[in-house]
């Protein structure tokens, strides 16, 4: 058996997929222990896995910027900082643990510079598509500001030189969290291993209220975008109102957000996603990829209101797909959404297409192939 040690950012859309994996490696008789925020990861891996604390750094970007503002935003308000502080950590984890492989997410670099520095093989995870193969092809701008931050965060660890390669991808493999129907083929080096699933802790649900008169709506925008969702829900809910006779919501989100909401709507602070989804007969997300690939899992089409980062990308996969509908997130008015809600509801080919992408993520193994992948990996890399 093989020992992993695994390093993620501590946020939702990135820890999920890679926590199913890490899962699916101990249900192997494999050794799993994570580096990171205990206080973030401790609820997802229980009480028993090993947990190497490097303390919490919060998000420091900017949430409406578009563009390379917000690709500075995110690096200079979030990645950069994050590896600086998270790098001590990592090292010193990989010395008292002894990896055989380390598992990194993509935007994780402390794990990618940890790696070298201690000379341990290393698989990139890459939790959304917005990063494969060559992200920044004719975006020339963007592509040179990103590898100057990657060059100076070498540089301050103390490594000579410039980077072997872009710290984003391991040159001993990258595994990404989709399927070719979404994100086309793999570039060189990626393997799509599908949607990796993972059951959250316990959560309470209104079962008795959900009614099986009418179809059932999701209707999810993330945690980390509740503070500029109030407007977003009075136009979904003023959408949502004439169609209540046949349409029954399901609100992610908090009373005091929506006042008025439509009749018999559920409204909850969370829901357990795996165990809802066949309930459903349809997704309005704002496009994190693991909302995406649970709702496509499940054959359920989706309307997409992207907000940042990934989810445009994820949108237009989708839209492309012809498994979803997708809108804009701050300008799509009441009837707009109305048109797209009743459009995925209502039209076969949606809800057709949707299943076409559910054979296609089944088809890549999820979980339990990224899983058997990287024990195989584990025996053959040797250091580099």
């Amino acid at each position: 058996m093989s020992r992993f040690l695994v390093h993620s950012l501590p946020l939702a859309g990135h820890a999920n997929a890679i926590a199913a994996v890490a899962s699916a490696l101990a249900d192997r008789g494999h050794e799993v222990a994570w580096v990171g925020p205990e206080s973030f990861l401790r609820p997802l891996v229980g009480p028993d896995t090993t947990v190497y604390p490097t303390g919490m750094r919060l998000y420091r970007g900017a949430m409406r910027d578009n563009g390379l503002t917000s690709v500075k935003s995110r690096w200079q308000g979030y990645v950069t900082p994050v590896t600086k502080f998270m790098l001590p950590t990592v090292e010193a984890a990989i010395r008292a643990y002894q990896p055989d492989l380390l598992l990194v997410d993509q935007h994780a670099i402390a794990g990618a510079i940890a790696a070298h520095r201690q000379k341990t093989p290393w698989i990139t995870l890459a939790p959304t598509s917005m990063e494969l193969g060559d992200p920044y092809r004719g975006l020339p701008t963007v592509k040179a500001w990103i590898d100057d931050q990657i060059t100076g965060m070498w540089a301050e660890a103390g490594l000579p030189g410039f980077p072997p390669h872009d710290l984003r991808f391991s040159p001993h493999g990258v595994f990404a969290f989709t399927c070719p129907m979404l994100a086309g083929p793999p570039p060189p080096g990626v393997e799509m291993v599908g949607a990796a699933l993972a059951r959250r802790a316990a959560v309470d649900f209104p079962w008795d209220q959900l009614d099986p008169a009418r179809k059932h709506l999701l209707v999810t925008v993330g945690t980390i975008s509740m503070d500029m969702s109030e407007d977003f829900f009075g136009r979904i809910t003023a959408a949502l109102r004439p169609l209540a006779d046949r349409v029954q919501p399901i609100l992610v989100a908090s009373p005091a957000v929506i006042p008025d909401p439509p009749a018999g709507a559920i409204i909850v602070p969370q829901v357990p996603m795996l165990d809802l989804m066949p309930r459903l007969d349809a997704v309005l997300t704002h496009g994190g990829l693991n909302t995406v690939c649970e709702a496509l899992s499940h054959g359920l089409p989706l309307v997409v209101a992207p907000i940042k980062s990934d989810q445009p990308i994820n949108a237009m996969q989708v839209a492309a797909a012809g498994a979803g509908i997708r809108v804009k997130f701050h300008r799509a008015s009441s009837d707009q959404l109305r048109a797209a809600i009743s459009a995925v509801l209502d039209e076969p080919s949606y809800r057709a297409a949707a299943e076409r992408v559910r054979e296609d993520l089944r088809a890549a193994g999820g979980a339990e192939a990224a899983a058997a992948r990287l024990a195989e990996i584990a025996l053959k890399t040797t250091n580099f």
